[in-house]
């Protein structure tokens, strides 16, 4: 692998092993659109490959059968679709198809430019025959246009004069991916797509199709240009109903570049009354803007170039003495600006628009491990996230009285609508905790933005059904103490438990924050209106203070710490240093009744609570409990080692920090994990940032404002990044000699090192190491 600035350059085998992970890195994604790395031509039947194209939000309701049907249980679930397939172009020269696997294959690259927003590859072949083409196709998902994808297929004779011919395809009749043996995606792979069309119309071909249950109607609509060639014939053939191919043919000589550039385009019943007109439409006025360019796609592409130096202008994190972790940190840092929904009303999918692991839903990863990201770098796509709640808020109150609820709204463990998706309660539905994460990211969006609007026309309506939702669940013991029992935690080999301490505390932080705003914005007409509607008595704003006030968190005198839950500690310990590394993810070698009877975590929980509620726990107890915690996490989660970093930074072990973290960066990058072939993992490259910000950079954003208390791991020669705080842009510069903090524009800002307090103007310089 080579890299140049945010270049990623893989010199590739043409093997099964890596294909699958090399269409996950070299995907393309804007947010609505999502496109697998395949290869345009396809591969043996015998490779395994995961030929997708997704849309955001689009989704189909399939059966989900309980073995027993109790009450209320989940029984039906969303997924995740492909929707079409109009990547595929073959390639013939000489009468020969273009075929890796055939001939001789002399060089093979994928790149990925971060810089300009999009992958490529470059092959040259010498066919069965002898005659050698240099390959180099181009693909771009536009995030100023985000129902417009593009591939740029450019083939040069190299030493023949023969025919050429292109086969276009756009294909409707498409099928999931799926694999049995793995819990994280679909067992079977059905086609949940009617076609209802397929056809050619003038100089495009349409293909329109629609969902059984869901009843979304999806379209997708293609066109070519060739450059390079006059005297080529194209002709578009109906295979069938289901598929349309467009034949390009001509000839080429020695020397000569043709290239074929295919338009895409997408729309859904989501997003436009018409899709099939709304697809041809965006489609048409894409040929115009290139006809008017006159020279291809470059017009597009300079600015897809503006939109991405924008981005790294406001986000940019450079990283001094480890090129591959400065590589990590930028790859994680796009993947997440490319998953990102530009369309308001939809989420970041666990594995962001790159592939189907998960079934394309949402979790608590979203607002805990992603969001941070976009609240620091750009507002408008974190609001986006964020209305993904409110949107759904009326589902999460269906959802609280599914389970016996009178008041409030919990949010679904896992969803694409709103509607909960998770088949297992005990991991799933009973991870309350996913309410406390939406609730602190308003918070923590409010504190860092100071966007009272968001706050008054939905946060205040989302974090009071919240606060009910935590009244109704828990209860007084005789001790007085307020307690939520038979919940699950973050940590998901320990299951159906009472006062798991990180729901405690994030339940007790929402509550206190919905009073907080209440009072802020009390004499707003949006609140007082707010209150009426919802029917919110002081009454009922008392008891949820009380409740607050008086949660019960668990703490162990003998160990000093703060135990998971009530029973943790009275578990036998898991031999983990005797576990063999083959038997690693537990859940798939163990029952999870096995595992919840043992001291052992999946990811960070206690350790979690400790970082984002560092008020409920003294130094001491936070770091017996982070000593005590790592030795029982396996980090079978790839939200683990992220927290552990974030957290070893805040209690000063800097070389464990430094450890931790970069396992965290390079997750997908260098496929540690062994299964990031299923698509990235989004919310572990938010972790990754926040590891870095919050740990290294030592950002820190309370009700007395920012905090900046940097250090320089060991590894490390120097290190810089820029985030936003109230509209300011701030760049912190951390080498051994010098720790800077700059205000790039905006109002004076005034931050705190340690126990000092800093003034800066626009375009002011302070160096505040001591």
């Amino acid at each position: 692998m080579h890299n140049s600035n945010r270049v990623i350059i893989r010199d590739e085998n043409y093997d099964n092993k890596t294909l699958r992970l090399n269409e996950t890195l070299f995907s393309n994604a804007n947010g609505y659109i999502g496109v697998r790395g395949t290869l345009e031509e396809g591969v043996p039947a015998d490779f395994s490959t995961m030929r997708g194209m997704y849309l955001a939000g689009v989704y189909e309701i399939i059966p989900m059968k309980q073995a027993e049907s109790l009450c209320n249980l989940i029984e039906k679930k969303q997924t995740m679709l492909n929707v079409a397939d109009t990547q595929s172009i073959d390639l013939y020269v000489c009468g020969e198809r273009f075929d890796m696997g055939t001939g001789e294959l002399i060089s093979n690259q994928r790149i990925l430019d971060m810089d300009n927003g999009f992958t490529s590859r470059k092959v040259i072949w010498k066919s069965p025959l002898g005659n050698t083409i240099k390959i180099e196709t181009k693909r771009m998902t536009h995030l100023g246009i985000p129902q417009l994808f593009t591939i740029e297929y450019s083939v040069t004779s190299m030493d023949f004069d023969g025919e050429i011919v292109f086969d276009s395809w756009h294909i409707a009749d498409v099928k999931n991916y799926s694999d049995p043996t793995d819990p994280r995606l679909a067992a079977e792979s059905p086609s949940y797509l009617t076609v209802n069309c397929a056809e050619a119309i003038d100089n495009s071909t349409l293909c329109v199709s629609s969902t059984g249950v869901s009843d979304i109607s999806i379209a997708s609509a293609t066109s070519g240009i060739l450059l390079g060639e006059d005297d080529f014939i194209d002709v578009y053939d109906n295979t069938d109903d289901r598929r349309v191919c467009t034949y390009y043919k001509g000839h080429i000589s020695e020397g000569q570049e043709i290239r074929l550039v295919k338009f895409s385009t997408f729309s859904d019943s989501q997003i436009s009354d018409d899709p099939g007109k709304d697809a041809l439409a965006v489609l048409q006025d894409a040929l115009e803007e290139v006809k008017a360019d006159g020279s291809g796609l470059s017009h597009l592409y300079d600015k897809q170039t503006k939109i991405l130096k924008e981005f790294w202008d406001q986000s940019a994190l450079k990283i001094m003495g480890d090129d591959d972790l400065d590589l990590a940190m930028s790859f994680n840092m796009y993947q997440m600006f490319c998953s990102a929904p530009r369309i308001p009303g939809y989420s970041i999918a666990a594995k962001g628009l790159t592939g189907e692991g998960y079934e394309g839903h949402y979790f608590w990863d979203t607002e805990m491990y992603a969001l941070p990201f976009f609240t620091l770098t750009d507002t408008k796509l974190a609001k986006n996230i964020l209305h993904f709640r409110y949107k759904t808020l009326q589902k999460a109150r269906e959802n609280a009285g599914l389970l016996g609820h009178k008041k409030g709204a919990l949010y679904p463990w896992r969803t694409i609508t709103g509607e909960e998706c998770s088949g297992y309660f005990p991991s799933g539905t009973a991870a309350y905790h996913i309410n406390g994460a939406v609730s602190y990211a308003i918070v923590q969006y409010y504190l860092a933005t100071g966007d009272k609007n968001f706050i008054l026309k939905e946060g205040a309506e989302i974090m009071i059904e919240i606060a009910r939702l935590w009244l109704d669940t828990g209860n007084y013991d005789r001790k007085g103490r307020f307690v939520i029992n038979e919940v699950t935690g973050p940590d998901e080999y320990t299951c159906m438990v009472d006062n798991n301490f990180y729901t405690n505390c994030a339940a007790a932080h929402g509550m206190k924050w919905m009073v907080k705003f209440l009072q802020i914005f009390a004499n707003t007409p949006e609140i007082i209106s707010l209150k009426q509607r919802l029917k919110l008595t002081d009454k009922e704003i008392s008891e949820i203070t009380e409740a607050a006030d008086k949660m019960y968190l668990p703490y162990d005198e003998e160990l000093g710490i703060n135990p998971q839950d009530d029973s943790f500690l009275q578990k036998p310990v898991w031999d983990l240093e005797n576990t063999p590394r083959e038997e690693f993810p537990l859940l798939l070698h163990y029952h999870p009744l096995h595992l919840y009877r043992y001291q052992v975590c999946k990811q960070a929980d206690t350790v979690l609570a400790h970082f984002l509620f560092p008020e409920d726990a003294d130094k001491q107890t936070m770091e017996k409990s982070f000593r005590y915690y790592e030795k029982i996490t396996t980090h079978d989660s790839s939200l683990s080692t992220c927290v552990f970093s974030m957290q070893a930074s805040r209690l000063g072990l800097y070389d464990e920090a430094a450890a931790y973290f970069g396992d965290s960066a390079k997750l997908d990058l260098m496929n540690l994990h062994g299964n990031s072939s299923d698509g990235v993992h989004t919310a572990n490259m938010g972790g990754s940032y926040m590891a870095f910000i919050y740990g290294f950079g030592g950002i820190r954003i309370g009700e007395d404002g920012l905090s900046v208390n940097p250090f320089l791991p060991g590894m490390l020669s120097g290190y810089s990044f820029k985030f936003k705080y109230h509209g300011r842009l701030i760049e912190v510069s951390v080498s051994e000699k010098e720790i800077l903090v700059e205000l790039l524009s905006g109002d004076e800002l005034e931050f705190s090192h340690g126990e000092k307090r800093y003034k800066i103007t626009g375009g002011e310089k302070c160096n505040i190491k001591q």
